[in-house]
This record gives C-alpha cells, structure tokens and sequence, in this order.
C-alpha cells in the first residue's frame, strides 16, 4: 500500500478531516493534501510518521514480542484506586466523561465531548440530540460510578454473572426492554466472520467467563482474553461492546491500574485485535491494543 492510500485509510478509519490528520501529522493542510493528490512526496521522516499512524488507526495483525512485554509492563505501573476515584471528583469526572464519550461513540452516537458534558454534568436537555443518545450518555454514567462504588465497597469484587447483568441493566435501562435479560434469539454482526454463540448457550458461557478468567499475574492478558469471550457469547440483544468496556474498567480498577480508553479514532484497529483473537486465537494484537489504550487514559487523565 503507497502513502496515499495509507493517509486515505486513515481518513476513512478515524473519521477526521484532513485538516485533523494534518494536526496529527504535525504539518499543514496544504502539505497534506499536496500529498493526498500526488503533487508532492513526504519524506522519509514523513513516511515514517504516516506508516505509524495508519497501523495505530487502522490496526496491525503481527506483534513483536518485545514491544508487547514492555507496553505491558508500562500499563501494569499506571497506577489507580476506586478509593482514589471516590476520593477526587476531578479526576471521576475526567474518567466519565471521556469513557462516556468514546464508547457511545464507537456505537453510532453522534453527540459531542460538549454533548456529552452538557448532558452528564449540567442535566441539560439538548434539542438537537435524540432523547436515546442523551440517554445512553446518562445511563453510562451513571452505570460507571456504580461500578466504582461497588469496587471501592469489596476490594476483592468478582468478575460475575450477577455483576454483568446488573451492568447491563443500568447501561440498558429505558433503551431496549430487555435491559438486564440476555438474547432469546440469534445474532450476527455485520461485517464480520465472528461466529457468536447460540443463545441456549448464553447463561452458561456467562457464568463460565468469570471462573475462567480469575485475576492473574499477566493482567493484560486476562482482560484480552475475557474481552474477547465476553464480545463473542455476546449474551445481549443490545449494548455488548459497552458493557465489555466497562468489565474491562472493573479488571483494571479492582487490580489497582488506571482502566483502558478505547478511542473512537481506533474502532477499526480495535474491531481487528478483536476479530484475530476470536477467528483465529491470536490475542497478542488485542493484549497490544489494550496496553496502548492503558497508557493513553493515564496520559489523559493524570496531564
């Protein structure tokens, strides 16, 4: 693949504008789209930057080891509580905000940071949102401090049936009537070879995802791995990729490491860890994915 259908598909993934990308890029518009339309070549400090990019939007299907142990090893010391969550609004607020934001967003919400933050903190009604969007938005919210509360309650909180269905329900609730309840019915996402799981089959994979899943030395691991399950039994008729976001947010607190941020910029490299983990048992892309997403929420909330 050139460069310019490299910065296309970046475009296409992350949803940016080519004045976003050329931000990213650290050159200007101009420059951009010189090179876009074949008028002008990047260099090779160019190249460089713009091959980067593209496997970080796009996403990448080899890892090298020595990469994944050591961005592994970094998230593991990007230390968080719930207690510290309790204890600074700020910084819960910060989490919320953010979290809420991209996770609905990667679902097809189309409101705003400034959406988002109108809604959740100011409990404004916005006339140019669907009451569903503003929905989502607050229920998210307010799923995610129960989940803290709780975590900061029982320091030895359990990957459980009970706790998965209680999260879908208060993600869910006035949103679709089975909020809470799994599938009764089959499924298939489109676009995707992922075989999922026979709904007779539910229950039972979701009370087994749990012991299967125990807290280990190799956190990442564990929430690659659980992730992964979790998104292919999806147990529910709606709202599975949300609620495997925020499991993945009570692994990472209740091990006492600040809790991934799954950009909406990096659906398409995300969708692609998680269909190589599922098709073909390959977790290292996945286990990659999240450690980055680690590092880029301690970033975020700790600038």
């Amino acid at each position: 693949m050139n460069y310019q259908d490299r910065l296309k598909s970046i475009i296409k993934a992350s949803g940016w504008s080519q004045e976003q990308l050329a931000s990213h890029l650290s050159v200007t518009f101009a420059t951009l789209n010189s090179w876009i339309n074949g008028r002008s070549n990047p260099r090779a400090k160019a190249l460089l930057k713009i091959e980067k990019l593209y496997f970080d939007i796009v996403g990448i299907d080899t890892v090298d080891s020595e990469v994944l142990i050591s961005l592994k090893s970094q998230a593991l010391k990007c230390k968080m509580s719930p207690n510290e969550l309790v204890g600074n609004k700020e910084l819960l607020d910060k989490l919320t905000l953010y979290l809420t934001y991209h996770t609905n967003t990667i679902e097809g919400s189309t409101m705003t940071l400034s959406d988002v933050e109108d809604v959740i903190f100011d409990h404004k009604v916005l006339s140019n949102r669907t009451a569903i969007e503003q929905s989502e938005a607050r229920n998210h919210q307010a799923t995610l401090h129960w989940l803290v509360d709780l975590l900061n309650q029982d320091k030895k909180l359990m990957l459980s049936e009970e706790l998965i269905l209680g999260t879908h329900l208060r993600l869910m609730n006035g949103i679709i009537s089975d909020a809470g309840k799994y599938r009764n019915h089959a499924v298939r996402i489109m676009g995707s070879r992922v075989a999922l799981a026979n709904h007779i089959k539910v229950p039972d994979l979701v009370r087994l995802l749990g012991v299967e899943n125990l807290p280990s030395d190799d956190l990442i691991t564990t929430m690659a791995r659980t992730h992964a399950q979790f998104e292919q039994i999806h147990p529910f008729s709606d709202g599975n990729g949300r609620t495997g976001r925020l499991i993945m947010l009570v692994q990472a607190l209740g091990s006492g490491i600040v809790p991934p941020l799954v950009r909406k910029e990096r659906k398409f490299a995300y969708y692609k860890a998680l269909e190589l983990a599922q098709t073909q048992g390959l977790y290292e892309p996945l286990e990659l994915f999240i450690a980055e997403a680690v590092l880029f929420s301690e970033e975020l909330l700790k600038s």
